[in-house]
C-alpha cells in the first residue's frame, strides 16, 4: 500500500515530537507500506523567519521572503530524515523542487501548476521513505515560491495524487473535523465523515483544520483523505465524495471567522458595468472578498458592500480610490470589529427552515445580525466580534450538534 502522510507544524514542533513522527512512520514502513511524508516547518518557525525579515526591512520583497521562509520546511525534512535513519529506516529528504512541484502566480501565495513525481517514485520503488517539504515549489523561471499559509496541506493532497497513493492522511494536533471549534463550543463533536463540499465550505468560512485550496484539489481529482491526530492512534474524519445518506444530517457544522471588515461603496450609478469595475479593481489588488450585498438607496444610487479579512482593508481602500475618482459624490465606508458565523450542511438542499432556526436562535440570545449570505449548503451572517463565541454556541445548540 502506498501512503502519503502530512504532519503540521505542531506535530514536529519539538525534537520529541519529531521522534514521535519518526516512530509513526516506522510503524507504517515495517508493515510493508510505501510511505511518503510531507512536513511543515516546526511550530513557530515561520513566524520567527518573518520576524527576521522585518528586522532587516519594513517592506521586504516577496521574492526574498519566499527564499527565507522556505527554509523552515527544509529544516524539518532534514531533522525527520535524520530521526528515521536513527531508527534504521532508509529515508531521503526532498525539497519542493526535488519533488517536482512547479508553481505559478505571485510569490508568497503561488499555486501548484504541475508535479513530476519521477524522482519520488524512484525513491519509493527503491524501498525508501520520501520526506518532502510542503508549502513550496519552483516556478518556470526557476524561482522558489511558497503556497501561502496552510500550503503544506495542498502539497500533501497534490503529491498523493501525483504518486497514485492509496491513502492520504493529514495528521495534526486535533483528532479530526469537529462540528465547531472545541475551544469555542464546549460540546462540539468529532465527525466520522464529511463530504468535500461541506469541508470546503467550512474551510472557506473559518474552520482551520484544512486549507480550502487543498479540499478543492482533493475534490477535483477525487483524492479521499483522512484528518486525524498525530498524537494518538484514534480514527479521524474521512473526507469523501458526497453520498445520499449524508443528506439526513441537515447541518454538519458551525464555523466562525474573526478579524473581518466590511467595505461599502456608495453613490454608484444604477447602470450596467459598475459592479464589474469595482470587483476588477479589488481582484487586480488581490483582495479576497467574501460576502457581497448590493442594493439601491432612496436617492436612486446603488450601494455595494463586501466583507474581507481586516488585513486586506488597506489594500481594498487603495484599490477603490481609482473608482471614487469616477464617482461624483461616491464614498467608501468601512467597519472593523465584526466576525462571520456560518452553518454548513448538504442536508439544506432537502430540508426547509434552516435559516429560520438559525435566526431565531440568535434573536432569542439578543444577538444582532448584519450582512447575510447564502449558498446551496451554507448560510453566513456577520455579528459583532465580541459576540461571536456566544453566537456559535447558541446556533450549535439550536441544531443539536452536540448530541
Amino acid at each position: 500500500m502506498r501512503i502519503v502522510q502530512k504532519y503540521g507544524g505542531t506535530s514536529v514542533g519539538s525534537y520529541d515530537r519529531i521522534r514521535n513522527v519518526a516512530n509513526r512512520v516506522k510503524a507504517l514502513y515495517d508493515e510493508g507500506n510505501e510511505v511518503a511524508v510531507v512536513v511543515s516547518a516546526m511550530s513557530g518557525m515561520t513566524n520567527k523567519l518573518l520576524g527576521m525579515a522585518k528586522e532587516m526591512s519594513d517592506n521586504p520583497s516577496e521574492r526574498e521572503m519566499d527564499v527565507l521562509v522556505s527554509t523552515g520546511e527544509q529544516q524539518s525534512i532534514a531533522l525527520l530524515t535524520i530521526a528515521l535513519h536513527e531508527l534504521g529506516i532508509p529515508a531521503v529528504s526532498v525539497t519542493g523542487r526535488q519533488a517536482g512541484v512547479t508553481t505559478k502566480g505571485s510569490n508568497t501565495r503561488a499555486r501548484i501548476q504541475d508535479i513530476d513525481p519521477t524522482y519520488m517514485n524512484k525513491i519509493l520503488s527503491e524501498g525508501k521513505v520520501v520526506v518532502a517539504a510542503g508549502f513550496q515549489g519552483l516556478n518556470e523561471e526557476g524561482e522558489i515560491q511558497t503556497l501561502g499559509r496552510g500550503g503544506s496541506d495542498l502539497s500533501a493532497i497534490a503529491l498523493a495524487h501525483a504518486v497514485g497513493a492509496d491513502l492520504c492522511q493529514i495528521l495534526t494536533d486535533v483528532n479530526g473535523v469537529y462540528t465547531s471549534d472545541p475551544r469555542v463550543v464546549k460540546n462540539a463533536q468529532k465527525m466520522d465523515e464529511i463530504s468535500y463540499d461541506e469541508l470546503l465550505e467550512l474551510a472557506s468560512v473559518g474552520t482551520k483544520v484544512m486549507q480550502s485550496r487543498s479540499v478543492e484539489f482533493a475534490k477535483k481529482f477525487g483524492v479521499p483523505f483522512e484528518v486525524r491526530s498525530s498524537l494518538n492512534n484514534e480514527p479521524g474524519t474521512l473526507v469523501i465524495e458526497e453520498k445520499p445518506s449524508m443528506e439526513s444530517v441537515v447541518i454538519r457544522g458551525v464555523s466562525i471567522e474573526r478579524n473581518q471588515a466590511r467595505v461599502t461603496v456608495t453613490g454608484i450609478p444604477d447602470e450596467p458595468g459598475w459592479s464589474g469595475k469595482i470587483l476588477k479593481a479589488l481582484g487586480e489588488s488581490e483582495v479576497n472578498i467574501d460576502m457581497i450585498v448590493s442594493n439601491i438607496a432612496n436617492d436612486g444610487f446603488a450601494r455595494h458592500s463586501f466583507t474581507m479579512n481586516s488585513d486586506d482593508l488597506g489594500r481594498a481602500q487603495a484599490a477603490l480610490k481609482t473608482i471614487l475618482a469616477d464617482l461624483a459624490g461616491g464614498q467608501i465606508e468601512t467597519e472593523a470589529g465584526i466576525a462571520k458565523l456560518s452553518c454548513v450542511g448538504i442536508g439544506m438542499r432537502s430540508h426547509s427552515g434552516v435559516a429560520a432556526t438559525m435566526f431565531d436562535a440568535l434573536g432569542e440570545a439578543g444577538i444582532n445580525i448584519g450582512m447575510i449570505s447564502t449558498s446551496e449548503i451554507k448560510i453566513s451572517v456577520t455579528v459583532e466580534e465580541a459576540e461571536i463565541e456566544k453566537a456559535a454556541q447558541v446556533v450549535h445548540d439550536a441544531f443539536e450538534l452536540g448530541a
